[in-house]
């Protein structure tokens, strides 16, 4: 059963823009660790990877009916590539299930880039049991 949707558009001039001024300082705010040994070396490429990540942890707090504050931070998810470069979101179950109120959640997450703007969606989909929304 979905849960929730969340999607987020970005233009890479303005992370790029970001990137130019404060590149530590802004990837130390949005990235966990893991994530920043992840970022790209070439120029366009660490642009396209920084913003659909950007745009993929909007888009969790938005399917998590959050937003980016008190409740959900950018630190609390991470967004890592798996095996085949599919990227996939990492989060304590504990915090999916106090915000979802469920047990069972899962996130999916879809990142797209174009010559200017990088998008993401997420789904976040219930596993667990069921029956309590059966009639």
């Amino acid at each position: 059963m979905i849960v929730g949707i969340g999607i987020d558009i970005i233009e890479l001039e303005r992370i790029q823009k970001i990137i130019s001024r404060q590149e530590n300082a802004f990837l130390a705010r949005i990235f966990t660790e893991r994530e920043r040994k992840n970022v790209p070396i070439g120029e366009m490429r660490k642009i396209e990877f920084i913003a659909g990540r950007y745009a993929a942890k909007e888009a969790i707090s938005k399917a998590l009916g959050t937003g980016i504050g008190k409740v959900f931070s950018f630190q609390d998810a991470e967004v890592l590539s798996g095996e085949n470069g599919k990227p996939n979101v990492c989060m304590d179950d504990s915090l999916l299930e106090r915000i979802t109120g469920q047990k069972g959640c899962v996130c999916h997450l879809s990142i797209s880039h174009s010559e200017k703007y990088a998008v993401a969606q997420v789904i976040l989909e219930m596993r667990g049991d069921l029956s309590a929304y059966r009639e």
